[in-house]
């Protein structure tokens, strides 16, 4: 009898060694095992228990650091880069993405195929073959793609790969992922990249790991290229972030912001999978100024801070999201009248649980803002050109007066470009040194390539703010007034009145020959002519009636 009890125990250790020795999913996809405790989640959908069995023989497992790696790829190694939109919003989903970077010179073309790009050098010369890993081509053979035999067309649990209508979609599949978390598996095929969600309503809170494995496609086998991991969050608050800007402000991101002029504040909520799209959410503003509690139902608010000073804002986000209901409390039954039929029960109102029951969840965000004095505004009151003396620059020159309210700038800056203000043609920035006392009035000067019609952009700044006006100006040049054109100008009224005066003087002369006495005409008519000229002269020529344009001189011109 003993010898049958033994014999029965060998032939059940013999039949539980090979179960021992099988791989399992969480043996392969984990570094270190996972104990049972921490691997009780509760079930994602479309997901397996990774305590199934590893197809080893068809999937093979190396582990880290073995030499096989090496010539997993030909011409390198591949890497795997595994992101995700975490952290996620327990109820809402979260969504990895694993993308193949492949060794230099090679990617993937329209059909799936990895190919050699061209002209890249990769230090071993170009290849006959365009092909790293012709995948269409094995498609075509015989044993990829006919029904007959799907031996190898399974993923490492043994499933079929999914069938789909269209046969020529096989051809684009070149490697299997094997997404691993929570103490289950997901499957896929994929070209190079592949991405999967998962739920996180019965999701533990806080930092959990998501593991990929890669495998190529081989002819009759799979050949692993690379493993990569990564930590994703679940949490019960709402991830807010407040983006602040304002007027005139020179650098939003270091928190500065001006005085007396209006702060937009836009509030940016994680939300990658719109869970909180269907819900109502509120925004509880505190600015730290004494201005009181905002509440509002929008996500942008403008606030002005009237007082210098550093103020601490607070921000509490509130929205009503989907939940599970709370099971009903049982109630003692009330006492019926006797006299009540049997078997009217009466329900109290809210003993039927509410199928559409909502959960609040909160989000904070906090900041310390500084305010200060800055350039409030900025106007060009007066634009003028100048004339410059001989010889006269090439480039026309303008003075622009320019008036700001607030503090007084430390430097200008001027952009001149066409029309349009869209094509800049220069730019000048200059500082501000001029003690201007508590007026901010200045002038700048500025060349302009030629005449025309120019965009001038002219901005003001200190060390916290900018401000910026633009206007169109017209160009004429070298004014008709200039000093060359006064003189050509000159020229030709000189030649204009000479002709002018001797057509006069044969007019006159002819007229006192035909009507005066000859011996009276010579001194009359030189005494005509001589007045007539003398009264031309003062006329076109007045000597001391000349006007100088310069003689208008402002101080502090930039």
């Amino acid at each position: 009898m003993e010898r049958a009890y033994c014999f029965l125990g060998c032939l059940l250790l013999a039949a539980g060694v090979p179960l021992d020795a099988a791989k399992r999913f969480h043996d392969v996809l984990s570094n270190e095992r996972t104990s049972g405790h921490m691997r009780k989640h509760s079930q994602l959908n479309g997901w397996s228990s990774d305590e199934n069995e590893w197809n080893e023989k068809l999937y093979p497992v190396w582990k880290r650091g073995d030499p096989r790696w090496k010539n997993s790829w030909k011409g390198g190694q591949v890497q795997a880069v595994l992101t995700s939109d975490s952290p996620a919003l327990v109820g809402s989903n979260v969504t990895f993405v694993v993308s193949l970077v492949f060794p230099r010179c090679q990617k993937e073309d329209a059909n799936g195929n990895i190919v050699y790009e061209k002209n890249c050098r990769d230090g071993t010369g170009p290849s006959a073959d365009p092909y790293v890993y012709n995948w269409t081509a094995w498609a075509e053979d015989a044993d990829w793609g006919n029904d007959t035999n799907q031996s190898y067309h399974v993923f490492p649990d043994g499933r079929p790969f999914p069938h789909h209508h269209h046969h020529h979609r096989w051809r684009q599949w070149g490697f299997v992922y094997v997404f691993h978390t929570l103490g289950q598996y997901y499957q896929k095929l994929g070209r190079c990249s592949a991405s999967v969600s998962i739920n996180t309503t019965n999701v533990t809170l806080g930092p959990q790991v998501m593991e990929v494995a890669v495998y190529r496609r081989s002819r009759r086998t799979y050949t692993p290229v690379a493993k990569v991991k990564d930590v994703y969050l679940v949490t019960d608050q709402i991830l807010v972030f407040v983006n602040m800007s304002q007027k005139n402000d020179r650098n939003s991101s270091d928190e500065t912001f001006l005085r007396d002029i209006p702060i937009l504040f836009n509030v940016l909520i994680h939300d990658p999978s719109h869970f909180l799209s269907e819900s109502a959410i509120n925004y509880k503003w505190n600015f730290g100024d004494n201005t009181g509690l905002f509440v509002s139902n929008n996500r942008t608010l403008n606030h002005t801070y009237v007082l210098n000073g550093t103020f601490s804002l607070n921000l509490t986000v509130q929205a009503a999201v989907p939940g599970p209901c709370p099971s009903p409390t049982p109630r003692p039954p009330k006492p019926t009248p006797s006299l009540s039929p049997a078997g009217d029960s009466l329900l109290e109102l809210g003993e039927v649980p509410d199928e559409d029951c909502r959960i609040n969840r909160y989000g904070h965000f906090r900041a310390i803002i500084t305010i200060v004095e800055g350039i409030l505004e900025v106007n060009i009151v007066d634009t003028a050109e100048v004339l410059m003396p001989l010889p006269q620059p090439e480039d026309p020159l303008m003075d622009f007066l320019v008036t700001c309210e607030g503090t007084i700038p430390t430097e200008v800056c001027t952009i001149v470009s066409d029309p349009t203000c869209q094509l800049a043609q220069d730019t000048v920035c200059s500082p501000v040194e001029v003690a201007m006392g508590d007026a901010c009035l200045l002038t700048v000067r500025r060349a302009f390539n030629g005449s025309g019609t120019y965009c001038v952009n002219l901005t003001l700044g200190d060390d916290a703010s900018l401000a910026l006006t633009s206007t169109l100006v017209s160009v004429l040049g070298r004014r008709p007034g200039s000093p060359v054109r006064m003189a050509s100008g000159a020229l030709a009224s000189v030649g204009c009145l000479a002709i002018f005066v001797a057509v006069i003087a044969l007019v006159v002369y002819k007229k006192r020959k035909e009507y005066k006495p000859i011996e009276n005409g010579a001194g009359i008519n030189g005494k005509g002519l001589n007045v007539f000229l003398e009264h031309a002269k003062v006329k076109f020529f007045p000597g001391s009636q000349e006007k100088d344009p310069l003689l208008k001189n402002q101080p502090g011109i930039l």
